[in-house]
């Protein structure tokens, strides 16, 4: 990590987390510095580290359903699947993988009303014979992580990994779980057109200011201001805003994605609780009807091992019951917001024949390709 990032770096990142980008003053307060001086590291933070702020949507508030897809390719028709996934309207993230499955995974927000036809959708992957041992986990959304000083050394001005002091914490951690991560019963739909449009917005960049997402809604600054404040935040359709930013060495360091089992709901939830504060967590999500955990790691190549160790010793001690994983390709990766192009008159519109005709028609074109 380079020597001129530092605790107040951490802090102010910390804060970001917690207030988001549009606080800088409130910020500044909490930290006791002056707002120039808060300001001044906002920018150098984003221009030396790359740190981009993104809004996270609360899916379930708008009536969409998290799924993630994980699919082993057949040999030859890696980028074929990669293509097929994104032929779904209503992909978020769809990127090459390794390990668990040697081919592509997908995440996805689904209309509640359509679950069996995405079902549908899915198992036509396997039918075409591009994807073998394809498998749909329907998830909570997801609990967003923000850096905190947890885990920062001073001294060296760099994150250490306490992996021995971690392993006596997960015992004792709290079996609360955050909102996020707990299942929902509903799906309501509380977002009109210019919430969801909005927060698609503020998906790429939740700093933009209401002047700017006045003109792509067409409406004043104030008018957006009442729809952020009075339905957006009262209404509960936004997570969290989120800083991305990479704390390890890019070079050096891997994304993963693991699948967590246990055989209760107690250990799951302080296993969870024990992760939430930790600098190699990115994301957290709940599998529903199972005590199953879904999460997003970034972790240096030299502690990944150290990591797997200790998941280990947890399955020896009958704390955790197994784990899978998968190593994520950054080079082909494709993301999207939310799929705000097919809402429409207070509804999602979902159309299952144009996602299978669609698929088909990839299959089809990449077949004849090979003969």
């Amino acid at each position: 990590m380079n020597r001129t990032f530092d605790l107040l770096d951490v802090e102010i990142l910390e804060c970001l987390g917690e207030y988001g980008p549009r606080n800088i003053s409130q910020i500044a307060r909490k930290l006791g510095v002056p707002i120039e001086t808060a300001w001044k590291r906002v920018k150098r933070l984003i221009s030396r580290f790359s740190i981009t702020f993104h809004a996270n949507v609360y899916h379930t508030n708008i009536g969409l359903r998290k799924a993630f897809v994980f699919a082993d390719a057949v040999p030859g028709y890696e980028d074929v699947l990669f293509k097929c996934l994104k032929a779904n309207d209503f992909w978020l993230y769809v990127g090459r993988c390794y390990g668990r499955f040697e081919g592509c995974y997908g995440i996805y927000a689904i209309p509640k009303e359509y679950a069996s036809e995405f079902e549908q959708f899915v198992s036509q992957l396997e039918a075409a014979e591009i994807a073998r041992n394809v498998q749909l986990v329907w998830s909570t959304c997801s609990y967003s992580a923000n850096l905190t000083e947890n885990w920062f050394d001073l001294e060296s001005k760099s994150w250490v990994f306490h992996w021995d002091k971690w392993m006596e914490e997960i015992p004792n951690e709290e079996t609360s779980l955050p909102y996020t991560l707990v299942e929902s019963k509903d799906f309501p739909l509380k977002a009109d057109y210019v919430d969801v449009r909005v927060l698609a917005k503020l998906e790429v960049d939740s700093s933009v200011s209401f002047r700017e997402l006045a003109k792509i809604v067409n409406m004043t600054p104030e008018a957006v201001a009442y729809h952020f404040k009075s339905h957006i935040l009262k209404r509960g359709l936004l997570e969290k805003s989120q800083v991305f930013f990479l704390p390890f060495d890019k070079s050096e360091s891997d994304f993963f994605v693991f699948i967590f089992k246990f055989d209760d709901s107690d250990r799951m939830a302080r296993f969870a609780s024990s992760l939430l504060d930790k600098p190699f967590l990115h994301s957290l999500g709940k599998v529903y009807g199972e005590n199953s955990l879904i999460a997003h790691v970034y972790l240096p190549r030299s502690e990944f091992r150290k990591f797997v160790r200790c998941l280990s010793e947890l399955i020896k001690k009958g704390f955790l019951r197994e784990y899978e994983y998968l190593i994520e390709d950054f080079d082909m990766r494709s993301a999207q917001t939310i799929s705000y192009e097919y809402f429409r008159d207070g509804t999602w519109v979902y159309d299952h024949e144009k996602h299978m005709e669609k698929l088909q028609d990839i299959v089809r074109s990449a077949k004849l390709g090979k003969r």
